[in-house]
This record gives structure tokens, sequence and C-alpha cells, in this order.
């Protein structure tokens, strides 16, 4: 199958593209520079020059595709009106041929109070508010439209949690901590969520499915870890949600959320099996 991808040289783009060369796709990749160009041909996909607003580069590109894969995001003010336009020239330029596999976040449902599936009801906090009605217009439209919504990505050194947590106590000697650190995050290896992008490209139009592992961590056991990791293990600074929001920005809201998520759905109708288990020894190196 050729596969087409956004995202390609990014965090988890890089293992979605290993997750599909090794699952016997060719796989094409936007590109936005030159670093990135070389990043996906180093990966063996063959990049392909753009950003996500050259809709009609997305549209053609789609066109000449098997199935998509949207990981990418533009960041900005016009960060929503960019992601729809951008969903909607890839799925018009695929058409029926195959999966439109878009990307969401477990963030939309807010606090989960408990452990929730896929139906649980959202309440996004701010950063991710936008993501909804994208998401609506991406299922309503034609083709074979398919949700992915990630958790919380951790793995190989990078993710959320080393750039806003463990890179700050390797600066500071101690690991932020947002309240009482009792929230859970509901959290996913990114060779986890490779696997499941690639594994989505066969799911039924409309499928929704939480990207998580179903280990659903609190925040103070996964500081505990990165202390570790960051060189100083057992050293916190207690923020409150606004000192955290003053530091790290809008996003704070959404590491303070309380989230518990099951991936029943991808387990039964994909056979996704996250292997990535025992977040926390991953966490600490």
């Amino acid at each position: 199958m050729k596969v087409f991808l956004t995202g390609g040289s990014g965090y988890v783009g890089c293992p979605t593209i290993r997750a599909l060369i090794r699952h016997g796709h060719e796989v094409s990749a936007l590109a936005r520079s030159d670093a990135a160009a070389r990043t996906v041909t180093d990966l063996g996909a063959h990049p392909v020059p753009g950003t996500l607003t050259d809709t009609a580069v997305l549209r053609e590109a789609a066109a000449s595709a098997d199935g998509v894969i949207h990981l990418g995001q533009h960041y900005g003010d016009d960060t929503a009106a960019v992601d729809d336009a951008a969903a909607s020239a890839m799925q018009d330029g695929l058409g029926d041929r195959g999966a439109y596999v878009h990307t969401g976040g477990v963030w939309v449902y807010g606090d989960t109070n408990g452990v929730v599936t896929e139906d649980a009801p959202q309440n996004p906090p701010r950063i991710t508010a936008w993501r909804r009605a994208n998401e609506e217009r991406v299922l309503s439209r034609g083709g074979r439209p398919v949700l992915v919504m990630p958790g919380l990505v951790y793995g190989h050194g990078g993710g959320l949690a080393e750039t806003f947590f463990a890179a700050p106590a390797r600066e500071h000697g101690a690991v932020p901590v947002i309240g009482d650190g009792h929230n859970h995050w509901a959290l996913v290896h990114a060779d986890d969520i490779a696997e499941l992008y690639a594994l989505a490209l066969q799911a039924p139009a409309k499928s929704v499915y939480a990207g998580v592992s179903g280990e659903n961590v609190r925040l103070a056991e996964i500081a505990e870890a990165l202390s570790s990791a960051a060189g100083c293990p057992g050293r916190f600074e207690q923020l409150t949600l606004a000192e955290a929001e003053d530091r790290m920005g809008p996003i704070a809201e959404a590491f303070a959320l309380d989230q518990q998520l099951t991936p029943d759905r991808a387990r039964s109708e994909l056979g996704w099996r996250p292997s990535h288990l025992g977040a926390l020894s991953d966490l600490r190196g």
C-alpha cells in the first residue's frame, strides 16, 4: 500500500514511518525543510516538499496514495483553520480508496472521573478545545475517516514529559509537580502509538481509537521516575496550577487533568497490543 503522511520527521512521525515500512507499505512524507527531507529519506520514505498550508500539495500527494495519516500540526493562532483545511484537502484527494487517519488526543475528555472509553463525554482544556469541531468535520466527510487519539506520548528520551518536566529538572535540580500529583496521566510509548497508526489503516470508516497503553499512572510517580532520569532523585518543586501556567503556558491545564482511559477498542478491533508496559522504568531512563 502507498501511504502518505504529514509530520513524518517528528517525534511520533519517525517511529510511524518505521512501523509502516515494517508492515510492507511504501511511504511518502511531507517535508517542510531540507532537514526534514533528509530525516524521512534516511528512514526509507520519499519526501514531498511542502507545509500544512500547501493544500494543493496535500491534495495531490493524497491522490497518489492508498491511505493517508495526518500527524503534523501547524502552530499559531490559525492552528484550527490550517488543520481543517489540510484534512479537507487530503480527504478530497484520497477519496474512498483507503483510510484517512486523523490525529486527535485524549486531552479532549478533560477529567475522566475513573476509567473511560472513547464514548465518554468531552470537556477539553483550552489548549485542545479547537479539536472537537475539526474532528466532527473529519468524521462526517465521505471516504473512510478514522480518528486516533494518542495519550501522553513518551519514550526515546523525548515527548512532553521530557520537555516540560525532565529538562527543567536537569537545569534547576527539581522536577516540577502541579498540585499534589495525585492526578493520572494516560500514557503511551512512541513505538506503540506508531504501531496503532499503521493498524488504523485497516479500520472501518468513522472508527475512533484511544491510543493509550492502559497504564494510567499518577503524576507523583511519573515525577519520581523523571527525577531519577534527570539526576536529581526525589527532588520536586510543587507548583499551583496558576504558577505552572505562568511557567509552562496553557498546556499546564492539560498536565493537571486526571485521566484514565482503556485501549480495549483498539485491542479488540485492530489487534493492537502495546508492548512497552512498565512506563516508570522507561521514564527513569
